[in-house]
């Protein structure tokens, strides 16, 4: 199908959408030019292309970037089979901008379909957004408006769009700034609900990290307070990597049906994201640098901490965690090597002690979700 008939008929199937239809009516049961001009701006922000050929090309480059973030992949047998006969709707936690390079090459790396990314329009701005409209094909999303036409227009245009290729969206709708798991954002589930399609799935996606590349960046504001400019965050990210090493883990969950959820009913639509999140939570990797974080109090020994470790690890073994590690030796050990390397702790002979709170924080978050009872107490 040519690229300019593609665009057409996704136009005309978006404005010939019941719901947009209501919206572009005025009050004499004409069309409303205002809310036609905005509806017609709306759709062509949203139009972007994905050219496969120099979408993998981008690959090397980038695995060059990466080439120091060790890649973990568990359970990549599920959206193998999940997209042989239906469409799939990724959804992920959000760490890092890290996450949207990663996931897309595990997927390609594997031979699995590439979805489209929703990412926030931020990311659309200069040479990065012309890459993003004519390469990746990535979906600019306004996540904060309010605006009753975009936000119509946004989700006639998912419903619309998942009947072509399968999606990747953040279920948090941007990173976590605190180190937490965060609410679920409603806005893109309900918009694959209204779709109404058969055959189609929401598989969980973890992402974890032993250190997040911009960690010291997104601790200091712990809550996002305005937008920057992601070509600041990119230059911040670019000089942040300089010598930096991590592992990443990337964990698919079992697909939920979309089936039975009425995208009608509020309560079905809140019950299809918790249930989406709280697969994302368990399928987080626990990680040494996060377990060592939880244990630790402002000044500890060792054994003290090992110890600390080894209950903690028992009580999240018992509940089902993904723990990467079970000795509590090695966590530790694990663990301060890469909070030490960050300037989270000091060891010295005889004892281990803080140095940042607010970053030790941010990690301990990240598993608060599966220790909720943990205290706070660094």
């Amino acid at each position: 199908m040519a690229y300019g008939r593609h665009i057409d008929e996704l136009t005309q199937a978006v404005l010939a959408r019941e719901d947009v239809v209501r919206l572009l009516e005025g009050a004499d049961g004409h069309p409303d030019p205002q809310a036609v001009k905005q509806v017609h701006a709306y759709i062509n922000e949203l139009h972007t292309r994905q050219r496969y050929g120099l979408y993998r090309s981008l690959r090397l480059p980038l695995k060059l970037l990466l080439r120091n973030i060790k890649r973990h992949v568990e359970h990549i047998d599920r959206p193998k089979a999940a997209t042989r006969d239906t469409r799939v709707i990724y959804a992920s936690n959000h760490r890092s901008h890290v996450d949207y390079v990663v996931q897309p090459i595990v997927l390609d790396d594997n031979g699995i379909r590439p979805p489209l990314t929703a990412a926030g329009i931020n990311l659309f701005g200069g040479p990065l957004g012309l890459l993003h409209r004519h390469v990746t094909g990535a979906i600019p999303v306004r996540r904060n408006t309010k605006d009753p036409v975009y936000l119509v227009t946004l989700k006639a245009w998912v419903a619309e769009l998942l009947s072509r290729r399968d999606m990747f969206v953040y279920i948090e709708g941007g990173r976590s700034y605190s180190g937490e798991l965060k609410p679920p954002k409603t806005g893109l589930l309900h918009a694959a609900m209204q779709a109404e399609l058969p055959n189609v799935v929401v598989m969980p996606v973890a992402i974890a990290y032993d250190l997040v590349l911009e960690d010291r960046a997104l601790a200091r504001q712990g809550v996002k307070r305005r937008q920057r400019r992601f070509s600041w965050e990119l230059i911040e990210m670019l000089t942040l990597g300089i010598g930096f090493g991590t592992r990443v883990f990337v964990t698919f969950g079992e697909p939920i049906p979309l089936a039975g959820y009425n995208h009608e009913s509020r309560r079905d639509v809140l019950d299809l994201a918790h249930r989406t999140r709280d697969a994302i939570g368990r399928l987080y990797k626990v990680l040494p640098s996060a377990l060592v974080a939880t244990a630790m109090e402002p000044s500890l020994t060792r054994a003290d901490l090992e110890r600390r470790v080894g209950d903690l690890v028992g009580s999240l073994a018992a509940s089902g965690a993904n723990l990467a590690e079970r000795d509590a030796h090695q966590v530790v050990h694990e663990g301060l090597r890469a909070l030490r390397w960050n300037g989270c702790l000091r060891v010295e002979a005889s004892r281990i002690r803080v140095r940042d709170r607010g970053l030790l924080r941010y990690y301990s978050r990240s598993i608060q979700h599966l220790c909720s009872s943990a205290p706070d107490r660094t």
